[in-house]
């Protein structure tokens, strides 16, 4: 089995719906932090954040991380996951770390087609496509510090996951 692949990026990028669909092309098992938090504890995100605050999902965040990393794993990372400078440092010597990158404006399009709030809460309190617009311009600059490979994830999830086995492949030849 090969080193987990972690995939970061904002809210809506694609990280679950990529990450499954790599999963199945490379034969591994996939996991989702946010589902592992709410099997683990049994809680929402939402939840989690109401009752113990942004901090408090953040540390539960950080161990769930480091629970679900092992050889022949994709990994779909929740969109903070790369604020804390542990858990970039983690995921890069732990793995192959992917930034799954699209425009604010199609992350905020995705969310408002597709709304979860439970699971995708709500950072800021404002509409959406001023939030994603925010939150991109805050963490850009941790994902590309975080990553390995940065890809185009405006394309469907099949040419997002051929673009995936492509950087992988190209990476373990060199």
């Amino acid at each position: 089995m090969s080193s987990p692949i972690y995939l970061i990026g904002a809210r809506g990028c694609g990280k679950t719906t990529v990450g499954q669909a790599l999963a199945a092309a490379l034969g591994y098992d996939f996991c989702d932090t946010d589902y592992f938090l709410l099997q683990d504890s049994g809680k929402t995100v939402a939840e989690i954040v109401e009752q113990e605050g942004w901090p408090g999902f953040r540390r539960r965040e950080s161990a769930a991380l480091i629970a679900v990393t092992e050889p022949g794993k994709v990994i779909a990372t929740g969109g903070g996951m790369v604020l804390a400078e542990e858990n970039r440092q983690f995921m890069q010597d732990n793995g192959h770390v992917v930034y799954l990158n699209a425009p604010a404006e199609v992350l905020a399009a995705r969310l408002e087609a597709f709304p979860d709030n439970a699971q995708r809460p709500t950072l800021t309190g404002r509409p959406i496509a001023e939030e994603m617009a925010e939150v991109l311009a805050a963490r850009d600059l941790l994902y590309r510090e975080a990553a390995h490979h940065i890809v185009d994830a405006m394309q469907t999830p099949d040419a997002v996951v051929q673009q995936i086995v492509n950087a992988l492949s190209l990476a373990r030849a060199s």
